[in-house]
């Protein structure tokens, strides 16, 4: 009874004991009401996993834009984790979260899910109802996007990357969806609490800009340190998964690393997962699923070295440069290389989720609900209320400024452009003017942002398909008292808190009691960044690669207010216009895969070169070499290029590890132009290896010049752990 009267005093915002009955009838009546409300809110929750990861081999990584970094095998594999939480009492309706361990979430990889979807469940799960959030890890194959400032140094649309994210995703879905806890309610808890030294702010300077009275109201400084933790459990106390939510670039693996990586929120859902499956459970298979959700991380690091020059120096603040020139300004992080900063950084938001999950007890209580929009964001005119009393502030066609070639402190650009340019230099006005020439109202719209690249002209002199989008999805999802506003851009810490408070107040207003509100952040579809009109003055890489102008976050806050207005009362709001279809344009420079060959009298699968000894201790790294088919033939989704497995004697070999474990590292290298290739199975023994017998071994697929595939496999000699 007590926990009813809670749950209800939550919901309608007064606590009961205002009320004074007078009569008996009332006490049954107010009791009635109580099962009533504690009833409607119950839930049916679903979890899935499932791999999103695309070509291994040959195609450049999105997220640097650094044309040499081009993939040549993986550490470890991404994966799709799905959500599904059901309003059991309200019509069934329903609202699905998905977490990517992809770059960002283009607009082109939900739409195609949702098209897929709807052939499957009819209209179950729509682009209103599901949102679909990118980890942004940079260490994972590009060109899944319809804009090509997005497949340029990809150099053109990748179809298997993209179909292995998109098929990704709905399986996912689709296992939650299996997995709904039919007949049994479930519950969610929740749990805040700090993660200590895991992020810093990349650009503090541009931070500083915003008003002092505002700054003050935020104890943690300039980036958000809290971690919100929502522990999914049934009411018979089974436990099905977990999702949070914190801010950190996926930039712990530098632009030099060429192996697929989830980077550090993947291998923090990895320690989760082994914590809760066990350490014998196999990555990616469940069936706890954990989440964790990037957030307002525009402008926060992983890096919490900070950013120095080669000679050990700070680089200067404004700028981040050595000696005038921005290459050798570079962030690192807390481990000894990008490996060890990448599980450092993982573990620590692990461990902070470990321990909120664990000691969770405050409920999620409330209706399941959801609204959705689209917006062009090229021409909105901003409400006074929402662009700080400006009178005509209105958003810009899209462009990028000289400070988004600078890069950033986690990946320093090149041409020696530098952070906080805010002048155009008559060389790079005449290259940028071939693409295409701002207007003049355009320039002013912009400013003092200095137009590099003028995205949202350009496609008017081409083809039509677009360097960067226009239309953009807004979207809401709530589960009781928690918002999450899904975001199709990288928000920075300060943009992010006064989003966060809009819908607060909003939901406040509207009598929801300490309401909880969370960012998922490259969601749904990629716009670049979005700072404060403060930050945007500032013109570090942010600011420069705030695509629509200085309103751009004021945007954003007045189109959140009308989604929460018609979420909380049913005010109208219109569809919006849907974004263009643009596959038919799609390029690709993409050579594709050649065939493979091997030395006369040698197969496929067979050793180029064997383990080196045979016998092995904690600490050191094994190492085989087989002869190999190109990797980029099959990505092997949901399967695996290599396993390490233990002798058991009687009852054979038992398989340890696969390519989705961070212990291994599975690498291909070129030999010659005829199609000779190996691959290289790396193992990195761990300090609680059992002792025993052990073997690697390899599958691939090689294909021949009438362009059939073939299978094979490969085994190492068996070699002893001690």
């Amino acid at each position: 009874y007590q926990r009813r009267v809670r749950d209800s005093e939550n919901y309608l915002n007064f606590p009961l004991s205002c009320l004074d009955p007078v009569s008996s009838v009332m006490k049954l009546s107010l009791l009635f009401l109580l099962c009533f409300l504690t009833t409607v809110f119950s839930y049916q929750i679903g979890v899935g996993i499932a791999d999103v990861t695309g070509s291994p081999t040959q195609i450049s990584f999105m997220g640097y834009a650094h044309p040499g970094q081009i993939g040549r095998g993986i550490h470890t594999r991404q994966f799709a984790r799905a959500f599904i939480i059901v309003d059991e009492e309200n019509e069934g309706k329903r609202v699905v979260i998905v977490n990517g361990d992809i770059c960002m979430c283009m607009i082109y990889v939900k739409q195609s899910v949702v098209v897929k979807l709807k052939e499957k469940y009819g209209n179950l799960y729509t682009e209103e109802n599901v949102a679909i959030s990118g980890t942004h890890t940079h260490s994972g194959p590009g060109g899944y996007s319809w804009y090509v400032l997005y497949d340029f140094t990809t150099f053109g649309f990748d179809q298997p990357t993209a179909d292995a994210i998109v098929n990704g995703i709905v399986e996912a879905i689709s296992k939650a969806h299996d997995n709904l806890a039919q007949g049994s309610s479930s519950s969610i808890l929740y749990n805040m609490g700090p993660v200590v030294d895991a992020n810093i702010n990349r650009s503090p300077t541009s931070y500083e800009a915003n008003p002092e009275e505002e700054k003050a109201q935020y104890p943690d400084g300039n980036t958000d340190k809290q971690m919100t933790v929502f522990r999914l459990q049934r009411d018979d106390g089974h436990e099905l998964g977990m999702f949070n939510f914190y801010p950190v670039h996926g930039t712990s693996m530098n632009n030099t690393n060429k192996l697929i990586s989830s980077d550090n929120k993947g291998y923090a859902a990895y320690l989760f997962e082994r914590y809760k499956n066990g350490n014998t459970s196999v990555a990616g298979s469940g069936p706890f699923v954990s989440g964790f959700i990037q957030a307002n991380e525009g402008d926060v690091s992983p890096n919490t070295d900070g950013a120095k020059c080669p000679d050990g120096t700070p680089c200067d603040p404004c700028t981040s440069t050595c000696g005038g020139k921005n290459e050798g300004c570079i962030a690192s992080g807390p481990g000894e290389d990008m490996i060890e900063s990448t599980h450092l950084i993982g573990q620590a938001q692990s461990d902070t989720a470990i321990s909120l999950y664990e000691k969770a007890v405050e409920k999620i209580s409330g209706p399941v609900d959801f609204a959705h929009v689209y917006v062009n964001f090229s021409s909105i005119a901003v409400d006074p209320e929402f662009s700080e009393g400006v009178q005509n502030a209105t958003t810009c066609l899209a462009a990028v400024g000289y400070s988004f070639a600078a890069g950033t402190t986690d990946g320093p650009g090149a041409f020696n452009f530098y952070q906080g340019e805010n002048e155009t230099t008559p060389f790079w006005e005449w290259a940028s003017s071939i693409l295409a020439k701002p207007t003049e109202e355009q320039i002013k719209c912009q400013a003092p942002k200095p137009i590099l690249i003028d995205t949202g002209t350009i496609a008017w002199n081409f083809t039509g398909l677009r360097w960067t989008p226009e239309i953009l999805p807004v979207q809401v999802l709530r589960v009781g008292q928690l918002f999450i506003a899904a975001v199709p851009a990288e928000f920075t810490t300060m943009s992010g808190r006064r989003l966060k408070k809009v819908i607060s107040d909003a939901a406040i207003a509207a009598g929801v009691k300490n309401p909880l509100v969370e960012i998922a952040g490259l969601a749904n579809g990629y716009s670049q960044y979005v700072t404060t009109y403060e930050e945007y003055q500032k013109q570090r890489y942010e600011a420069a690669s705030t695509l629509f102008g200085p309103w751009t976050l004021s945007a954003y806050l007045q189109e959140f207010s009308r989604l929460t207005d018609s979420l909380f009362y049913g005010t109208p709001i219109p569809a919006g216009p849907t974004p263009r279809n643009d596959t038919d344009l799609l390029f690709t420079l993409i050579p594709a895969p050649s065939a493979d060959s091997v030395p006369s009298g040698v197969n496929f699968g067979d050793l180029y070169e064997d383990v080196n000894k045979t016998s092995w201790k904690a600490g050191e790294v094994v190492n085989v070499t087989f002869w190999a088919g190109n990797p980029r033939h099959d990505s092997r989704r949901g399967d695996t290029f290599l396993t390490v497995e233990k002798d058991e004697g009687t009852k054979g070999w038992r398989v340890v590890f696969r390519d989705a474990d961070p212990q291994t590292k599975f690498i291909w290298s070129k030999i010659n132009d005829s199609g000779e290739s190996v691959v290289s199975v790396e193992w990195t023994i761990d300090d609680d290896t059992e002792s025993g017998k052990y073997r690697i071994r390899h599958f691939g697929t090689w294909m021949d010049r009438l362009n059939h595939l073939h299978s094979y496999t490969g085994v190492s000699s068996t070699f002893s752990v001690l």
